[in-house]
């Protein structure tokens, strides 16, 4: 099999490239390991930038998040004391979207069906080949049959433990890390959200945030141990958890139902440099993660798809390289501006064991600056909703 671009992984990233290179008119096919029921089962962000929402509609998949998305224009950061409101729409003109990646991977899905785009499930073994020389090409395992895909460039679209990043050499890579002694325990019920919009709470009981995909059906987190199981937390006990962090007028009118799933999020910082060995690219969780404070994981591989996706269909329609030579500096320049910003959050929002008395007033007072400060709301809001591509 032949195609002009192959594409490792069939998330949301490698979806929307093969989505808006297919419509540039260059071919692409897409190897995924899981099946298209597992992907769409996947739990993941909701919270759309204003740039990626841009994006779909480029894309020709923004019909459904334009009719059933939830705009909101600003968020709330508390403590056990305070409650700030930052107003996006206010401070920046702009808003982001509540809309699941679940259901942006379903739009994307039904888009590249109706177009005839080539999608493989269930594929093992994969190895990139050649991806320093003008012809690279995949082999993998499908059906128990050895295959070969020969291509002119590979997108690594295929996650932070997918082979693309390890098929750069290992002293060609450098790798920037933090993990954090903690993870987030989500839960997703049938109920109406807690409030209209996002309440991200730093209190004496810990990190909570409120979240939804719709308006009956909500997304809840609390911050827990690395050491702790989804088994060790009932639903009883994480809606006391909960109960306990949020701000007390929010907690009275918080409704609590059974789970319908509950997983443990471990956070860390990532990136790999650079994005680009030869004719192998790298996209989205492949080469960076972000902790989900602030709502960046998949608008950063968003960005990363408008970079490559314009500099490949200039490569190979026009034989123009400047493209995919910037590819890498383009888009690590915004990957560590997203980085900053959600470790800034991370650190603001959350206890760190054995820490001492000083930082929770720290804490405490970047929370009272933010609600003396319109500068400083405005920063956060112009980050959260989205730096420029």
């Amino acid at each position: 099999m032949k195609t002009e671009v192959a594409i490792i992984g069939g998330g949301p990233s490698g979806l929307l490239l093969s989505q808006l290179l297919n419509r540039a008119g260059v071919s692409t096919v897409i190897l995924e390991r899981a099946s298209r029921d597992r992907v769409l089962s996947r739990i993941r962000a909701g919270v759309l930038e204003a740039g990626t929402v841009d994006m779909l509609h480029a894309a020709g998949v923004g019909a459904r998040v334009a009719a059933e998305g939830i705009t909101h224009h600003g968020c709330y950061l508390t403590d056990d004391d305070l409650m700030v409101h930052i107003n996006f729409a206010e401070l920046t003109g702009k808003t982001v979207t509540v809309y699941g990646q679940t259901e942006v991977t379903a739009d994307l899905y039904a888009a590249q069906d109706a177009m005839g785009a080539r999608i493989v499930h269930g594929v093992e073994d994969v190895i990139l080949n050649d991806v320093d020389s003008a012809a690279p090409y995949v082999e993998y395992t499908v059906d128990g049959d050895r295959r070969r895909l020969d291509c002119s460039y590979i997108a690594g679209c295929d996650g932070f433990h997918g082979v693309s990043r390890n098929t750069i050499p290992e002293n060609r890579r450098r790798m920037f890390e933090r993990v954090y002694p903690f993870g987030w325990l989500g839960l997703l019920s049938r109920t109406p959200p807690a409030h209209p919009e996002l309440i991200y709470a730093n209190s004496a009981n810990g990190f909570a945030l409120a979240s939804m995909r719709n308006a009956t059906l909500s997304r809840y987190y609390v911050q827990v141990p690395l050491s702790d199981r989804v088994e060790d937390w009932s639903d009883a006990r994480f809606w006391d958890k909960l109960r306990s962090c949020l701000p007390a007028d929010v907690s009275a009118g918080l409704t609590t139902g059974p789970s319908i799933e509950k997983s443990i999020a471990p956070l860390r910082s990532f990136v790999s440099e650079p994005l680009r060995w030869g004719r192998l690219f790298l996209v989205g969780d492949a080469a960076h993660i972000v902790p989900p404070t602030g709502a960046k994981g998949l608008n950063l591989a968003v960005s990363d798809v408008f970079y490559l996706h314009e500099a490949l269909a200039d490569a190979v329609r026009h034989g123009r390289t400047a493209g995919i030579d910037a590819y890498s500096e383009r888009a690590l320049t915004r990957i560590w501006k997203a980085m900053r910003f959600s470790w800034q959050m991370t650190t603001m929002l959350h206890q760190f064991e054995g820490e001492d008395g000083f930082a929770a007033q720290m804490r405490k007072a970047t929370l009272r600056h933010l609600s003396q400060s319109e500068t400083a709301r405005r920063e956060l809001a112009e980050n959260y909703i989205g730096l420029p591509f």
